[in-house]
């Protein structure tokens, strides 16, 4: 009898990764392309996003003055640098490697892998890849495309549609799993390491929490459900 197809929903940042894609890429984006003014804008713009979070200001309206930073830029020159930062911190080491063999070895059972991050395409698609995900549910900056037509150089407004943050994770994670009514929810799995993946926890069957955080550890363990919950180190 073949097994049962299902899904497996993966956060990125220090859950299969071990930086913060978006914040790692920034200061090796700036400080590639402009030395050390590259590097100072990004001490700058780093320091405006950690007083706005000590301020308590929502991570989602942080995650907004993130891709403002990108406003103007083209689109194919960030992809660009991405390749470039994913291929040389895949070669310091970028991967959690119990995540990354997890995910494989789902994969090799026939599972379709999806990444859910508010990162985005940049830095995501070439770590994608290396994992062999089938799709991304992420941040998508919006891009004005030149007047001269299709095919031509896309430009980032520095406005995104949706934060794939906290709650937006879940709701993505519902619509994905909605459109494909033959996948049992209580079959798949997700992984996460921060307390704002909690409702995508809550989404899947097979809940895996990636690392130690206390404050997530106490809030599965204190929620009601029908699975066991697994925990990885």
């Amino acid at each position: 009898m073949t097994a049962r197809p299902y899904l497996v929903f993966a956060d990125v940042d220090e859950t299969l990764i071990h930086c913060k894609s978006m914040f790692d890429f920034l200061d090796y984006h700036l400080t590639g392309r402009h030395g050390a003014a590259g590097t100072a804008e990004h001490d700058r713009l780093l320091a405006g996003f950690q007083q706005a979070a000590a301020a308590g200001t929502p991570r989602e309206l942080i995650n907004r003055a993130y891709y403002a930073a990108y406003a103007g830029e083209s689109e194919a020159t960030i992809a660009a640098w991405g390749e470039r930062w994913f291929a040389d911190r895949a070669a310091e080491g970028l991967f959690i490697d119990a995540t990354r063999d997890a995910l494989r070895a789902h994969r090799d059972a026939g599972a379709e892998l999806i990444l859910v991050s508010g990162s985005f395409p940049a830095c995501l698609d070439p770590v994608a890849r290396a994992v062999g995900a089938a799709h991304l549910l992420c941040s998508r900056p919006l891009v004005e495309t030149d007047a001269a037509g299709p095919g031509t150089d896309g430009t980032y407004t520095g406005l995104i549609e949706t934060p794939m943050i906290g709650r937006h994770k879940a709701a993505a994670v519902r619509r994905f799993l909605a459109d494909r009514p033959h996948i049992d929810p209580r079959d798949c799995y997700a992984y996460g390491d921060h307390p704002s993946d909690l409702e995508m926890l809550d989404c899947v069957g097979h809940p895996v929490v990636v690392g130690d955080d206390p404050a997530l550890r106490a809030l599965l363990d204190a929620r009601p459900s029908p699975t066991p919950l697994e925990h990885q180190r």
